[in-house]
């Protein structure tokens, strides 16, 4: 089964990892107690490569968005892209039934938010993700934190897509940049007003998240946060694979960016001159939108090509398909999905006499 599902963009999974003998996978208590044995140096090379002051660990960025939004309590008033990722506005969800307010701005509109924070009387917090990969763009985050700025606000960032892709000096000579360390890198954006919430699930293989901010915010988490009482925190084994990831990130991370821009290129130019297009600019995450996308599933599936279906605005059966690349597909994997969309819509979708291609591979 060729898989084009998933968001280990570089391609490192940690088989080969081996941990101490002597440590254990758990010590049996909550982070409140004891941090595991590493998390604190993860959480500071995370914090060092988004560009903020201090981190803290959590299992998953669930657990983060949980807690962040009822440590400032009502004291703050939240104002949130609308097409923020789920975990996030389940936190913030959270934090309205509790009695805060929570605003909710058109996706990637720095107007809607202006128009938002208008009169706002209380300290302003603006969520939103760094990157979406449903519309292929990052935040417009200049403009955002310009507005937070203006009001004495914090800027929350769930940049779990971006860590490990984008970072500095993005188009010089580099798609996504250099180091890794995100859209505040990309963007050059750090301060004492700036919370990064992300997960090194994705590019660096992980299943581990860190909360990056100054360090009165990470230490008000660390005090306040229930579940750090209450849920286990990240094994040592994740932990490791975390501090290996971000290793392999100094020695060889732009060397792999560089592979993963690259066949994000071609997948792009071999389909585009098949007549598809993609949209996600130069993101590993590349979508086709089709009035047939969930019959365009299938069928790819059938024959040995995993995607991701994506429901359209009103829910129900896919709208668009997504490819999610890594650093390890191959050029013939890639010119293996654009023979098997050719012969998916050709097969399929014309003898339902929905929708005809004419062009030949």
């Amino acid at each position: 089964m060729l898989d084009f599902t998933s968001a280990l963009y570089l391609g490192w999974t940690h088989e080969t990892r081996e941990a101490p003998q002597d440590e254990p996978l758990s010590l049996g208590k909550p982070a409140a107690l004891e941090e595991p044995p590493g998390a604190g140096e993860l959480a500071r090379q995370v914090a060092q490569l988004v560009g903020c002051e201090a981190g803290i660990v959590a299992p998953s960025t669930l657990q983060l968005f949980w807690d962040l939004p009822l440590i400032w309590g009502r004291d703050v008033e939240f104002f949130a892209d609308s097409e923020v990722y789920p975990i996030a506005r389940w936190g913030l969800e959270r934090a309205a039934i509790a009695g805060s307010k929570v605003t909710w701005f058109t996706h990637h509109d720095p107007e809607s938010l202006a128009r938002s924070m208008a009169g706002v009387r209380r300290r302003p917090v603006v969520v939103t993700d760094g990157f979406c990969p449903a519309c292929g763009s990052s935040a417009p985050m200049a403009r955002y934190i310009a507005a937070v700025r203006r009001s004495g606000g914090l800027l929350v960032v769930d940049d779990t897509q971006a860590l490990g892709v984008l970072g500095a000096g993005q188009g010089q000579g580099s798609p996504y940049g250099f180091g890794g360390g995100g859209t505040l890198r990309q963007h050059g954006i750090q301060g004492n007003d700036v919370v990064a919430v992300t997960s090194l699930a994705k590019a660096f293989g992980s299943p581990v998240a860190c909360l990056s901010s100054s360090a009165s915010i990470v230490r008000d988490f660390a005090e306040r946060s229930l579940t750090r009482v209450h849920c286990s925190p990240p094994s040592t084994a994740v932990i490791r694979a975390g501090l290996q990831a971000l290793e392999w990130n100094r020695r060889i991370g732009d060397l792999v960016r560089a592979r993963l821009a690259a066949r994000v290129r071609e997948f792009r130019a071999i389909l585009r001159a098949r007549g598809w297009q993609t949209q996600g600019g130069c993101f590993p995450v590349q979508t086709i939108h089709h009035p047939c996308a969930q019959t365009l599933y299938d069928r790819l599936l059938s024959r040995g090509i995993r995607t991701v279906p994506q429901p359209g605005t009103n829910g129900g059966n896919a709208a668009r398909v997504s490819f999610i690349l890594t650093a390890l597909h191959t050029q013939s994997q890639l010119m293996q999905v654009a023979r098997a969309l050719l012969n998916a819509t050709r097969e399929s979708l014309t003898e339902e006499g929905i929708y005809e291609r004419t062009n030949a591979e």
